[in-house]
C-alpha cells in the first residue's frame, strides 16, 4: 500500500457518500415526499367516478400552480364514487363555489394530479365543500380498447 493511497481512498469514499446523498434527495422530491410540513388551509372535496392513478398527496393546481395536495382518497359506500379530500392552502381562500375539478396527466405517461378551474359564483369554497362539477380521469387503457373496439365493427 502507497502512502497516499489512503487518502485517495477516504476521498472516494466522500464522494460516493455525496452522490447517495444526491440521489435520496432527488428520489424525495420527485416523489412529492420533499416538504413534510403540513400547512393551514382548509378541506375540500370531489367526488369523481374514475380517479385513473391519482394518489394520495398528488398536487392540487389553479392556472398551473400548486395549490394544494390529495389529502385522502376513499370509496362513498352509497353512491361506490371515489370521494377525494383536497387540502387547499389558506392564502386561497377566495376560489369560486362554482369551480371545475379535473384529473389531468402530466405529459403523455406522467403522474396524474387535479387542476381546478374557478367558476364565476360568488358563493366561495369553505372547509367542508364539495366541488360538484368534476371530470374523471382519461384512463389510456379504455381509449385504446375503444378505438380497437371501434375499428373492429367498421371492419364487418
Amino acid at each position: 500500500m502507497r502512502k497516499g493511497s489512503a487518502g485517495v481512498e477516504v476521498m472516494v469514499g466522500l464522494l460516493v457518500l455525496a452522490g447517495a446523498a444526491a440521489l435520496f434527495f432527488l428520489a424525495m422530491s420527485a416523489s412529492n415526499f420533499a416538504s413534510f410540513e403540513e400547512q393551514d388551509g382548509y378541506l375540500v372535496k370531489a367526488r369523481f367516478d374514475n380517479i385513473g392513478g391519482l394518489k394520495v398527496r398528488s398536487p392540487v393546481t389553479m392556472a398551473g400552480v400548486m395549490i394544494g395536495r390529495v389529502k385522502s382518497i376513499e370509496v362513498d359506500p352509497q353512491t361506490f364514487e371515489a370521494l377525494v379530500s383536497l387540502a387547499i392552502q389558506a392564502r386561497y381562500d377566495q376560489i369560486p363555489g362554482d369551480t371545475f375539478a379535473k384529473i389531468l396527466t402530466q405529459g403523455l405517461l406522467g403522474e396524474q394530479y387535479i387542476g381546478l378551474d374557478p367558476g364565476g359564483s360568488e358563493e366561495l369554497l369553505t372547509e367542508g365543500s364539495e366541488i360538484t362539477i368534476t371530470q374523471s380521469a382519461l384512463v389510456l387503457e379504455d381509449m385504446v380498447g375503444q378505438f380497437m373496439f371501434s375499428k373492429a365493427e367498421e371492419g364487418k
